[in-house]
């Protein structure tokens, strides 16, 4: 691969240089902060050698390349010096709050998540060693090599301090510093000495006598709050002693205010999380892995999945293990990689067979992203295989409360992450959990995949029979033979659903289509057909027409959460309906005023189907105007 054209490729396709606000890159990822999305050729970057695929998810534009995410990264930087991990996006205020709250969390830990890795992976083979009787639980050697291992968990604050710092754009230098006042041993000597001392107070404030070493949340908070202080410390301080003045008035505030009242509110709430998992877990031990096994596919997708690592971490580092977060996704990314292994198992084509089975062999050892995007989103089968599979392992995870002790990566590699308590149950049922996942996943791809070729239909005149591409025999297939036309139900801009921040939709799982941006609350029928799904929530419709092309209008993003306020159904299942009849009205203020995105999807569920589809995006359209064309 020449990543040098790789990277002028991409540097040209997401707008130029101009249009770029910053870039950070993980495991498998580059993640831009775009001025204007819109100006970026997501399909040319798409259809690139080299590119696994293309999303925009948490507020970032993410370009999917693999293992040589970090090569095609420096070439990058090297055509725009001025792009470095320290930049952050401009215009933050107009992306919704949770796409703020998600480009937040990963910009925090995407940095520090090799440290974590590795600390995780030196735990795991400690682990190893010492079942084994290999080395001595009481020698130097098991001490040397145990605090290599907890050295990033322990610092876990000072690591998280520099990359909120970058984040919140403060002073990462004193971010430190104040993850060094929670971690100093005189204050934890002070936190020992508690009971006889009667209290820890500093010039009358009272001090939380709680031990900050490993903890996520406090600090995240602190130096939240330290990026607030300095811009008035900036302000306050004489321009003639600013230089020792402002960093004094800063570590004076923020860190008297984190042992005080930041600390403690922080340790409050990974308290809280950590008892709402207990008491999920005690209720029913099974559902958490499950939903997670399951659905991890789809959080990634989203972007999601990043609001689950700190859970998992905090979990570990407040009870000692985790029990549903790190078991479901192990489930999840052995599926994943064993769905997309089966694809290359079967595939005919070299192109996909050695995709597949490189994308597959990564997300066995834990790395998702070439699998997911590369071959199990793209070809759909394989994502519902490795859904099952993952679901199931993480069912047997969780009736079994399989525990992680040590994190990394959730793949066959840190699988020795799983012993513990002096005992070896955890590990063997993980093992177990994981074969699960494996076979099932495996078997439903192997056996739903089909190769893009031998599923193109031949081109034939409508009404006849085509010749079968296997035995060129005459087929006995129902090709579809009639074209379609839909149009808009409703005011508005039609728009890709690229565009639309729910992977269900940007990424096609549904189907194709288009959405439209409404301005009126009226939808009408973009078909002659009939009502054949509604639902309680009254959200969304399905229609279907004579010759049996499905529908699916979704008048908005997660409004199913909204119970049906705001919404009325003017029709019935069942009611034959004409193009341009009202179907059912909603309230766009009330919508938007509750916090949700009011961009409503026109999807055809069983596109698969069908030939083309075309659409028409970026135009303002009315109810009646044609908005999409399906062909036969």
């Amino acid at each position: 691969m020449d990543y040098n054209q790789l990277a002028k490729k991409i540097i040209k396709n997401v707008g130029e240089q101009d249009n770029i606000n910053g870039l950070v890159h993980c495991a498998t990822r580059l993640r831009f902060n775009l001025k204007d999305e819109s100006a970026a050729n997501t399909e040319t970057l798409k259809g690139t050698q080299g590119i696994m695929g293309v999303v925009s998810k948490g507020g970032q534009y993410q370009i999917i390349i693999g293992s040589d995410v970090g090569s095609v990264y420096n070439e990058i930087v090297n055509e725009i010096p001025s792009l470095s991990e320290d930049q952050e996006a401009e215009g933050d205020s107009e992306k919704s709050v949770v796409a703020r709250i998600i480009d937040t969390i990963t910009g925090i830990f995407t940095p520090i998540l090799p440290a974590i890795t590795a600390a995780g992976m030196i735990q795991a083979v400690l682990s190893l060693l010492v079942v084994f009787n290999w080395i001595d639980n009481e020698s130097q050697n098991y001490q040397i090599i145990s605090f290599m291992g907890n050295s990033a968990f322990y610092f876990l604050p000072m690591l998280l301090a520099m990359s909120s710092a970058r984040k919140f754009k403060t002073n990462p230098y004193l971010a430190v510093m104040i993850g060094g006042i929670l971690l100093h041993p005189n204050f934890l000597d002070m936190i020992a000495a508690v009971e006889e001392t009667g209290g820890i107070q500093f010039f009358g404030i009272p001090i939380s006598p709680v031990n900050y070493s490993s903890s996520v949340i406090p600090i995240i908070l602190s130096i939240w709050f330290m990026s607030y202080v300095e811009p008035i410390a900036d302000k306050v301080s004489p321009k003639a002693i600013k230089f020792f003045s402002k960093p004094l008035i800063i570590i004076a505030v923020v860190g008297t205010v984190a042992l005080a009242g930041i600390g403690p509110l922080g340790h409050y709430i990974s308290e809280l999380i950590s008892a709402g998992i207990q008491w999920l877990e005690n209720l029913a031990p099974w559902l958490v892995p499950t939903i997670i096994g399951a659905f991890s596919p789809l959080f990634v997708a989203t972007g999601t999945h990043y609001g689950l690592v700190p859970i998992g971490i905090n979990n570990r580092l407040t009870n000692g293990f985790d029990t549903v977060i790190y078991p479901g996704m192990l489930a999840s990314n052995v599926g994943q990689g064993a769905a997309a292994m089966a694809v290359g198992f079967k595939s005919k084509d070299s192109t996909i067979k050695q995709l597949a089975s490189s994308a597959g062999l990564t997300g066995l050892f834990g790395i998702t992203e070439p699998a997911l995007y590369g071959v199990n989103l793209r070809f759909k089968t394989p994502l519902y295989g490795a859904m099952l599979g993952g679901g199931i392992g993480g069912l047997y995870m969780g009736i079994m409360r399989v525990r992680n002790f040590t994190g990394g990566s959730p793949g066959l590699l840190t699988l020795p992450s799983y012993i513990g308590d002096d005992t070896l149950q955890f590990l063997i049922h993980a093992c177990v959990g994981a074969a699960i996942s494996i076979i099932i996943a495996f078997i439903a791809s192997y056996i739903l995949y089909k190769d893009p070729a031998a599923t193109e239909d031949p081109v034939v005149s409508k009404g006849q029979k085509a010749v079968d591409p296997e035995d060129g025999t005459l087929s006995s297939k129902n090709y579809q033979s009639t074209e379609e036309i839909l149009v808009s139900p409703m005011t508005g801009k039609a728009i890709d659903l690229v565009q639309i921040d729910d992977g269900m939709f940007s990424e096609e799982i549904l189907g194709k289509g288009i959405a439209i941006r409404p301005s009126d609350g009226t939808v009408t029928s973009p078909i002659n057909g009939t009502v054949t799904a509604t639902f309680d929530s009254k959200h969304a419709i399905g229609l279907t027409t004579t010759s049996g092309l499905e529908i699916l209008i979704h008048v908005g993003i997660d409004t199913v959460q909204l119970a049906g306020e705001g919404y009325h159904y003017l029709v019935e299942q069942g009611q034959k309906v004409s193009a341009g009849e009202p179907l059912l009205s909603v309230d766009l203020d009330f919508v938007t005023k509750k916090g949700y995105d009011t961009v409503t999807p026109i999807v055809i569920t069983n596109s698969a189907d069908y030939g083309d589809i075309l659409n028409l995006s970026n135009t303002e359209v009315t109810p009646g105007d044609q908005i999409i064309k399906v062909l036969p």
